[in-house]
């Protein structure tokens, strides 16, 4: 399959073929856990999401600083879900299906435009694509559409460095425990 670019901010963005998000279709889990969210192919997980006191804006900006610290230079797959309600950057852009058959416009850009290019998402305020991951694939962040929290898998030191972050303070979950952070509850 050919290539698709599209336009932004004087730039051609290309958007994701079957071939770059087939590691990841089909490959998660339905259910409770972090796997319904992450594919099981990490050392660790986690869940994250604002903590108490601390400003949306503040908190992503730390996930991603995290995540850019632990990450060699190269492009990120920033994963848009196609909601009806909500901004997917580039509305005329073909859609992936992930999950259960949900449509992402996936574009393949960095940490700089994952803060920029959006605002609010599916869980309210922010500016966080619903799904990220580097070229590499050593780690992928994900957040369902009926999810207030967001889940990561990757490396044990990735995972680590969130925890300690107190604008991030991630949960550490295993792939068979109930991803559902302390203190949320369910819709």
């Amino acid at each position: 399959m050919d290539a698709v670019t599209v336009t932004k901010d004087g730039r051609s963005w290309r958007i994701a073929t079957p071939a770059d998000v087939d590691w990841l279709a089909w490959r998660t889990e339905p259910g409770l856990t972090v796997t319904t969210a992450i594919p099981p192919l990490f050392d660790a997980y986690a869940t994250f999401h604002p903590p108490r006191g601390v400003e949306v804006e503040d908190h992503e900006r730390a996930v991603v600083a995290r995540l850019a610290a632990r990450t060699p230079d190269q492009p990120w797959w920033l994963g848009y879900l196609d909601t009806g309600a909500h901004d997917v950057v580039f509305p005329r852009a073909p859609r992936r299906l992930l999950y259960w058959d949900w449509p992402y416009v996936l574009v393949e850009a960095g940490p700089e435009q994952a803060l920029t290019w959006r605002a609010g998402t599916i869980r309210g305020e922010g500016s966080l694509p619903d799904l990220f991951f580097p070229a590499d694939r050593s780690w992928l962040v994900s957040a369902l559409w009926d999810d207030t929290w967001t889940c990561v898998g990757g490396g044990a030191g990735l995972i680590e460095a969130l925890r300690r972050d107190p604008l991030v303070a991630a949960r550490p979950v295993g792939p068979d425990e109930d991803a559902l952070p302390p203190g949320l509850t369910r819709d």
